[in-house]
């Protein structure tokens, strides 16, 4: 098939790919070979399972398209330059070759060796050369250890370290040798046979790199296997002028060469945040496309991805150079890359990219770029936080803001203060994940020891002094002889400390003495002055942890500013200020004496928080459920941990999405979180005070049991009537939609069963689709299901992780978008909630309309 006079598309079976018409050579500027095990594996997989599927003889099978490749070649002329498509040539040639070295039949093996390596000829005047040239070095070894005819029983028992690409021919040498040794003589057979007649490639043919160029990108789309670094190259590269291209090719694959091909798509990732400064709604091609373009490729290499490399490398690697500063400021960037988000790295490039000259001001701003991070942290600042906070500080950062004014983004609040010092002085060790505390915990160590020590074991470990079920006749009972007091300290920070090795669960019940000589120590030493510390005791009493927990604390409130750490009443000042600001509800109870369970939670910016100390049943009892793997999630975390009585208790706070799965997870069943939970002061339910109700009225009704009248009404009417309006310049969905006096709206998406609604209750509102077939309850969950196998992309689509509601026990299921804010608010600010709302309508409209169209129910 031609698609112009300079480009052809053909279907193409491996004997004609692997025969005299092509000798593929895979460039120099090419990336190296990067398949692993898992895609080697799933290749010979598909291919068995396609085989042996299909049956029968061969030449009525049905071909097997193993995808597009994309070359440089001129009519006629046997020479190509693979521009995309070494990974699968590369695969299939090593997998050719495993095949030969497995099957015992002399003339198979003469047939696949004729595919590998083309036999000179006297008579045609022709050299003997190989089907496939690899990048220059690897070209050798691959010729050696895959396409000589004994290579590749010497490849699979090689032992020298070997670079990475030759590392993985091994590794996938290995698999494919060891799958294949399993299948007999006659399987083997076949399976050649049906790679090379009945397995097909579509190859894209260009006589030269321009025309190359340009395809390259646009072919993506259609099933090649490229990053998205790949697709920005060609599409960047494959706009400058020919007489530059070259030069900046080069330049783009030393960048990427320099940060390894993972590091240089992260690099992309941050660059399209400093631009983007909100969470991705889309692939990073995408995004990047539309938020960065960029409309001069060789400005952006020179002026942006070049200078942001170099800045990204020296984060990442902590090598900045100065004649001032620079090892403080590489100290900093050394605890920085330590944590696990990398929400930080884009206004740190953007930062460093413009002030890398001015010592001074990068060891300001890193240093409290820590301590924001570290404060995030230690809060545990949800993904949405973090990126709404760095994309404001880059924002800062590029307009030139003061950044080190009290209401900088890069400072911490009063608040943030307060709630970081609560989180140190709680129990850690129950609160955070064993990689989040060990963090924290060797940057506390690195102050304590002057700042200058650096940790670079394999394991590093938190573990216990006084350990968490001590021995009845045992030291610990004696020193610390009140229950209460071991539960209150056995997980805070006094009682701490970090190991090189990890968790032994029986050394941790070891008597002091001997935990100090055999558990904490090598040879007597240990690395960490935190656990030098504890070696430094001979009791380890109440008064001990009071002590040593005052002075660690003292260490991190100096280094992080904690502000007024001297003062207990400017502590509960800045207590009620956050209470204040979180906007809290009002306390809910769930109480079951029968069952034992006393559970206390509110509402606070969306999230329905179980309080700690709340206790939970056991067990869980119910039907299969989510909220049994959310509950089975909280347990392995820490967060449900066993309590006295013999239930589970909650021994922080801990936040939920809704209050049905809260309260599933503390009955141990699914349950209607909106009815259970009770205002203990009014008797209200959770959705009686949700929407404004007194206790025993339905929702929709007045004191009387009609309708709202009245105020209520009116607020209502004028509501809608202003969104309605606000609604007309953004979208058609409200086009039609007279207001009301509900505190919901519902809107068609054009299909019977689903429907679209926005509601507003006093301080939440919600978009969502209701899915609901009349008298069908089994329909109606078999649409939710089949919606929600399709959940990775419609999540994608909408631009955010959606709630997905099965709503056991009711006639429908939901699948929708809280965001905080109902009709309490004053009336001033209703149009930034209306437009919220229209916004994730007009998302939820975009991305479920279409899946929804094409069920088949």
């Amino acid at each position: 098939m031609m698609m112009t006079s300079t480009l052809s598309a053909k279907e193409q079976s491996l004997s004609r790919i692997f025969s005299d018409d092509y000798v593929f050579t895979i460039p120099s500027y090419q990336r190296p070979y990067s398949w692993g095990a898992e895609q080697a594996r799933e290749l010979l997989e598909d291919l068995l399972d396609y085989m042996k599927a299909a049956g029968g003889k061969l030449d009525e099978m049905s071909p097997y398209f193993l995808g597009s490749i994309v070359l440089i070649k001129r009519e006629a002329v046997s020479d190509t330059t693979v521009v995309d498509g070494q990974q699968r040539l590369t695969t299939l040639t090593l997998l050719l070759s495993a095949i030969r070295a497995n099957v015992s039949d002399d003339d198979v093996r003469a047939g696949i060796t004729k595919c590998i390596y083309e036999q000179g000829s006297v008579v045609f005047g022709t050299e003997a050369r190989y089907r496939l040239s690899l990048r220059e070095r690897d070209r050798d070894f691959f010729r050696q250890y895959v396409q000589h005819a004994d290579g590749i029983e010497k490849l699979v028992g090689l032992n020298d370290k070997l670079p990475d690409a030759q590392e993985r021919l091994r590794e996938n040498a290995q698999l494919y040798m060891l799958a294949l040794a399993k299948l007999d003589q006659e399987t083997l057979i076949r399976l050649v046979q049906f790679i090379v007649t009945r397995c097909y490639l579509v190859t894209v043919a260009t006589p030269d790199l321009d025309s190359a160029y340009r395809i390259f990108g646009v072919l993506n789309s259609r099933g090649l296997d490229l990053s998205a670094t790949d697709i920005l190259k060609a599409e960047i590269v494959g706009s400058i002028a020919i007489a530059k291209r070259d030069a900046y090719t080069v330049k783009w694959e030393d960048l990427e060469e320099d940060l390894g091909r993972d590091a240089f798509g992260d690099l992309f990732s941050h660059i399209r945040m400093v631009y983007r400064k909100a969470k991705p709604k889309g692939t990073l091609l995408k995004e990047f496309r539309d938020h960065v373009g960029p409309s001069d490729p060789v400005a952006f290499i020179d002026q942006v991805l070049e200078p942001m490399a170099q800045a990204f490398r020296e984060i990442t690697d902590a090598d900045y150079s100065s004649q001032k500063h620079a090892e403080s400021i590489n100290q900093t960037l050394r605890w920085l890359n330590r944590i696990e988000f990398k929400d930080w790295l884009p206004p740190a490039l953007a930062f460093f990219s413009r002030h890398r000259n001015d010592p001074t001001a990068m060891l300001g701003f890193f240093l409290d770029l820590e301590r924001l991070a570290y404060s995030m942290l230690i809060r545990r600042s949800g993904v949405n936080e973090r990126i709404d906070r760095f994309a404001s500080l880059t924002k800062a950062v590029e307009t030139g803001t003061d950044l080190f004014a009290l209401d900088s983004p890069l400072q911490l609040s009063r608040v943030e203060q307060y709630a970081m010092y609560q989180a140190l002085s709680g129990p850690l060790y129950e609160v955070f994940s064993s990689r989040a505390l060990a963090v924290i915990l060797l940057r506390l160590d690195g102050l304590v020891s002057g700042g200058g020590a650096t940790y670079e074991y394999d394991t590093i470990t938190v573990e216990h002094v006084m350990p968490q079920q001590p021995r009845p006749d045992s030291c610990w009972m004696e020193w610390v002889p009140d229950a209460k007091d071991r539960l209150q300290w056995v997980h805070r920070l006094g009682n701490l400390a970090l190991l090189t090795r990890k968790k032994n669960s029986a050394a941790n019940n070891y008597d002091f003495d001997k935990k100090k000589a055999a558990y904490f120590t090598k040879g007597g030493v240990s690395p960490f002055v935190l656990t030098t510390q504890v070696l430094q005791h001979g009791k380890w009493t109440l008064a001990v942890l009071e002590e040593r927990e005052s002075q660690l604390l003292a260490v991190l409130e100096a280094h992080w500013r904690l502000q007024d750490r001297q003062s207990p009443q400017s502590r509960a000042m800045a207590s009620a200020a956050a209470q204040a600001a979180s906007g809290d509800s009002p306390v809910f109870e769930i109480v079951s004496e029968k069952q034992n369970l006393h559970a206390r939670a509110r509402e606070v910016d969306g999230k329905f928080i179980v309080l700690a100390g709340s206790t939970a049943r056991l067990e869980w009892v119910g039907q299969p459920h989510g909220y049994q793997a959310l509950r089975q999630e909280l347990i392995d975390a820490g967060s449900l941990g066993l309590a006295q009585g013999g239930n589970f208790e909650f021994p922080q706070d801990v936040p939920f999405n809704s209050p049905s799965s809260a309260s599933a997870v503390i009955f141990g069943r699914p349950d209607n979180g909106r009815t259970s939970w009770v205002l203990k002061a009014t008797g209200q339910t959770y959705a009686e005070w949700d929407e404004g109700t007194p206790a025993g009225m339905d929702s929709s009704a007045d004191d009387d049991g009609q309708r709202p009248v009245g105020a209520r009404q009116e607020l209502f009417r004028r509501f809608w009537k202003q969104l309605i309006e606000r609604s007309l310049a953004h979208t058609q969905l409200f086009a039609n939609r007279n207001t009301t006096t509900d505190h919901w709206m519902s809107l068609g998406i054009g299909r019977a069963g689903f429907s679209l609604c926005v509601s507003v209750t006093q301080v939440r509102s919600r978009a969502e689709c209701y899915i609901r077939f009349t008298n069908d309850d089994e329909r109606s969950l078999h649409a939710f299901e089949a919606l929600q196998a399709q959940r990775a992309a419609i999540d994608g689509a909408f631009g955010g992780a959606l709630e997905w509601q099965s709503l056991p026990g009711r006639s429908g299921s939901r699948i929708c978008t809280d965001m905080p804010g109902g009709w309490r608010l004053p009336e001033g600010q209703w149009p930034q909630l209306q437009d919220k709302l229209i916004d994730a309508i007009t998302r939820l409209d975009t991305a479920l309309r279409e899946p929804i169209q094409k069920l088949e129910i």
